[in-house]
C-alpha cells in the first residue's frame, strides 16, 4: 500500500506541479494485468487496494451468492478506467459515490469507467453490487469454487477470488478485509482472521470476520456449510479456531488429531520464524473431494483426503509454516514460488528432526540420492519453474535441498538468524528470490550466488549433495547408493498446495 505524506509548509516546486490537474489526454486506462511474468492478465494496473469490505448472502440449496463489495484504494496513475478481476453478474458499480459505467472483457475482467477521470493519488471507494451462481462460472476452462453437500468452499491457488468477490487479484497488492456473510439458520460461514460478531434475523444468521493484517487475494477463503467449531488459545497466547464438516465420516478422527495440534505447532514454529504474525490461527476441513491443502491466511484449508491414511501433523506444519513464508512475506511474482514452498517443505524436515524421525540432513541426502541424474526431477528449476511446473515436486523437495545447502554453507548460527529475520525484514510485504539471496548474503557475510544458481536455477543434478556451495552443476557421472530412508518419516504429496488435485 502506498501513501504520500506531505509535511505542512514543505511543498516544493515538484509537489506544486503535481497539484496541477491533468488534461484529458493525460488520463489512460489501467493495465488489464499487473505484469506477472507467469500470469499476464492476473491483477490490474492503475490503482492499489487498501481494504475490501464484503457483505454477502448465500443460499446453499441453490448455490446463489449475492454481494456488495466496497473496495478502498488509491490511484497510482492518471486513470480513465480500470479493471477488476471478477466472474459473477454485476448490476451496479459506483466510484466515489457516482454511478460508473462497466463492461466485461476477456476471461475474468470487469472494466470500470468512472463518471470523471481520476488523478494519480486520488483515494477511491468502489462499490460493486453483484449476484450469481459461482459453480456455473469458469475461466480458462476451470473453476475454483467447490460445492459441498451442505454448501461451498472458495480456496485455491493461484486464483480463487474471481468466483466470490471483485479484486485486484495478485499477491503484490495485499489489503485488509472485512467479510460479513448471511446464511440460513443452521448453516455457518467461516473466513479469515477473527470472528467479530454473529447475529440472527428473519431466518438468516450473519457471520462477520475481520482480517486486520495485509492479505493476498488468493489467501482469502470462504467456507459455507455445517461445521463443528473448536476454539482454544496456544501456550504462546495465539487464539485458535478450527472447523470440521459434520459429515467427514471415517476421516473425522484423523483430521481432528492433526488440526487440533495447530496451537502447539504455531508455538513451535515461532521458535524458528519469530512471533506469529497474525491475530488468530486455525484451519477447517470441509467435506470436499479435492486432494490438496492451502495456506489460506490464519484459517488453513485442508482436504479430508489428506487424512485418509491417519493423522498428518507434518501437513499441518507445512501449511502453518506458510503463515510466515508466503502469507506474512508474500512473493512479488509467481516465479518466486520457492520462497513459499521450499521453506514450508523445509519446516517439515525440521519437524522430522523435532520428532526424532530423521534429521534434515538425512532427508536431504535421501532425496538427493533418490533421483538419478537423468530424472526429470532435476530439469525443473525451483527458482523459476514456469507456470506449468509451478507446483512440481521439485519446487518442494529440490527447493528444500537448496535450503539445506544454504544451512551447511553459512553454518547454523547464521542460518537460523536468516530463517527468523527474513519474516521481520519484509513483514506484511512482498519479496523476491533475489531479495532473499541479498538478505542471506548480508546476514552471513558470504557470497552465495553460486549456491543459489546451482540449486535453484540450473536444470541438472548438482554434482555433490546439499553440503555447501559447489563450483559446477555438471551432471553427476556416478550414482551413489540411496541412503536408508529415515524409519518413521512420511513423505507428503507434492499436491499439498497445488492448484489442481
Amino acid at each position: 500500500m502506498h501513501r504520500r505524506l506531505i509535511v505542512p509548509g514543505a511543498l516544493t516546486a515538484a509537489s506544486l506541479l503535481l497539484a496541477v490537474p491533468a488534461s484529458a489526454a493525460d488520463y489512460s486506462p489501467g493495465a488489464p494485468g499487473i505484469g506477472d511474468s507467469y500470469y499476464p492478465y492476473y491483477g490490474n494496473g492503475g490503482y492499489d487496494v487498501e481494504h475490501y469490505d464484503l457483505r454477502l448472502k448465500y443460499q446453499p440449496q441453490t448455490d446463489e451468492l449475492a454481494g456488495t463489495a466496497t473496495i478502498l484504494g488509491v490511484t497510482t496513475q492518471d486513470l480513465s478506467s480500470f479493471d477488476l478481476d471478477f466472474l459473477l453478474d454485476v448490476s451496479e458499480v459506483r466510484v466515489n459515490g457516482a454511478t460508473a459505467a462497466f463492461t466485461t472483457a476477456e476471461q475474468h475482467e470487469l472494466v470500470v469507467t468512472p463518471a470523471k477521470p481520476l488523478p494519480k493519488g486520488t483515494p477511491i471507494t468502489v462499490v460493486v453490487r453483484y449476484t450469481g451462481v459461482p459453480s456455473t462460472k469458469s475461466a480458462y476452462g476451470f473453476s475454483t469454487w467447490h460445492r459441498t453437500p451442505d454448501g461451498a468452499v472458495a480456496a485455491d491457488e493461484p486464483e480463487s477470488a474471481w468466483w466470490w468477490f471483485p479484486s485486484n487479484d495478485h499477491p503484490s497488492d495485499k489489503a485488509t478485509y472485512d467479510v460479513s456473510v448471511a446464511v440460513p439458520d443452521g448453516t455457518q460461514a467461516i473466513s479469515n482472521g477473527t470472528l467479530q460478531s454473529v447475529s440472527s434475523q428473519l431466518g438468516w444468521t450473519r457471520y462477520s470476520w475481520r482480517q486486520n493484517k495485509p492479505q493476498a487475494t488468493y489467501l482469502a477463503t470462504l467456507a459455507l456449510g455445517k461445521f463443528d467449531i473448536t476454539t482454544s488459545t496456544s501456550e504462546g497466547g495465539v487464539p485458535v479456531l478450527n472447523a470440521y464438516s459434520r459429515d467427514l465420516g471415517d476421516n473425522d478422527g484423523a483430521a481432528r488429531a492433526s488440526v487440533e495440534r495447530t496451537g502447539e505447532i504455531v508455538d513451535w514454529l515461532s521458535g524458528y520464524f519469530g512471533p506469529y504474525p497474525f491475530a488468530s490461527a486455525g484451519g477447517y476441513v470441509p467435506n470436499t473431494t479435492t486432494g490438496y491443502a492451502l495456506e489460506t491466511q490464519t484459517r488453513v484449508f485442508y482436504s479430508p483426503r489428506q487424512f485418509a491414511s491417519g493423522a498428518n501433523t507434518t501437513l499441518i506444519v507445512h501449511e502453518l509454516a506458510h503463515q510466515w513464508y508466503g502469507d506474512d512475506v508474500s512473493l512479488k511474482g509467481w516465479k518466486d514460488i520457492w520462497l513459499n514452498e521450499g521453506f514450508a517443505r523445509y519446516a517439515q524436515w525440521l519437524w522430522s528432526e523435532h520428532e526424532g524421525e530423521g534429521t534434515a540432513q538425512e532427508l536431504a541426502d535421501y532425496i538427493y540420492a533418490l533421483h538419478p541424474a537423468d530424472d526429470a526431477f532435476w530439469t525443473v528449476e525451483p527458482g523459476d519453474p514456469g507456470p506449468d511446473d509451478q507446483f512440481d515436486l521439485a519446487v518442494y523437495d529440490r527447493g528444500a535441498l537448496a535450503i539445506q545447502a544454504l544451512r551447511n554453507a553459512v553454518g547454523d548460527d547464521a542460518f537460523f538468524a536468516i530463517l527468523k529475520g527474513w519474516p521481520q525484514e519484509h513483514a506484511y510485504g512482498n519479496a523476491s528470490i533475489a531479495d532473499f539471496q541479498a538478505y542471506a548474503e548480508r546476514v552471513s557475510g558470504q557470497s552465495l550466488g553460486a549456491l543459489f544458481d546451482t540449486w535453484l536455477f540450473e536444470p541438472v543434478k548438482p554434482a555433490t549433495p546439499a553440503t555447501g556451495p559447489v563450483s559446477s552443476a555438471a551432471k553427476a557421472t556416478t550414482s551413489a547408493a540411496t541412503p536408508e530412508r529415515p524409519k518413521s518419516w512420511k513423505e507428503i504429496e507434492a499436491t499439498n498446495d497445488v492448484h489442481a488435485d
